[in-house]
């Protein structure tokens, strides 16, 4: 059984940052490529940022470019979302995902975690 949890959420001012983290147990996550996705209320989930196994082919929707970026430790079984520069409009629950691709498609990805909250004011 692959579980992923995210932490590191909540509320944070316009402008501030905060790191997202999501720990995976069941299995290596060296075996899958690791997404974050994010989802507002009455708004579908959307692709945040991707990585590859190695860890070394990033992607990022674009309106976080230069803005978030996403790493990973395997040894650690574990992934990161150091997010920057926050907006109000990135107010949302946020969750890791593992698949055999970094892909931007929901679909795509195997496990999901059960989400953490974040909040920016303005």
């Amino acid at each position: 059984q692959v579980q992923l949890v995210e932490s590191g959420g909540g509320l944070v001012q316009t402008g501030g940052s905060l790191r997202v983290s999501c720990v995976v147990s069941g299995r290596p996550i060296s075996s899958y490529a690791m997404g974050w996705f994010r989802q507002a209320p009455g708004k579908e989930r959307e692709f945040v940022a991707a990585v590859s196994w190695s860890g070394d082919i990033p992607s990022y929707a674009e309106f976080v470019k230069g803005r978030f970026t996403i790493s990973r430790d395997n040894a650690k079984n574990a992934v990161f979302l150091q997010m920057n520069s926050l907006k109000p409009e990135d107010t949302a629950a946020y969750y890791c995902a593992a698949g055999h691709g970094a892909s931007t498609f929901v679909d795509e990805y195997l496990y999901w975690g059960q989400g953490t909250q974040v909040t920016v004011s303005s």
